[in-house]
C-alpha cells in the first residue's frame, strides 16, 4: 500500500475544516462562559454566601482576640522602662 502526498495533501485539508469549525464553535461558547462568570461574579459581590459570612465572623473573632496583645505587650515595656529609668532620675 502506497500513500501518496496527495492523499496527505487531502487528508491535512479536511484536518483543517474541521479544526476551523470546531474554533467556530468555541468562539461562542467562550462568550458563554465569560458572561457566566461575570453574574456569578456580580451576585458573588451583592450578596455574601454563608460560608464567606461564617470566614468574615471568625476572621473577626481572630482580630479581636489578638489586638488585646500588643497592648498589653505595650504597657509592660513602658513600665519596665519606667522601672530602669526610675533610679536615674531620682540621683
Amino acid at each position: 500500500m502506497t500513500i501518496t502526498s496527495r492523499e496527505i495533501y487531502d487528508q491535512v485539508v479536511l484536518l483543517r475544516d474541521s479544526v476551523g469549525r470546531l474554533v467556530d464553535q468555541l468562539g461562542g461558547h467562550a462568550d458563554d462562559v465569560r458572561d457566566h462568570e461575570t453574574r456569578l461574579r456580580t451576585i458573588e459581590d451583592s450578596r455574601p454566601g454563608p460560608r464567606i459570612t461564617d470566614l468574615d465572623t471568625r476572621l473577626r473573632q481572630v482580630e479581636a482576640r489578638l489586638w488585646p496583645l500588643p497592648a498589653a505587650s505595650l504597657l509592660i515595656a513602658l513600665a519596665a522602662l519606667a522601672i530602669g529609668l526610675l533610679p536615674k532620675l531620682t540621683t
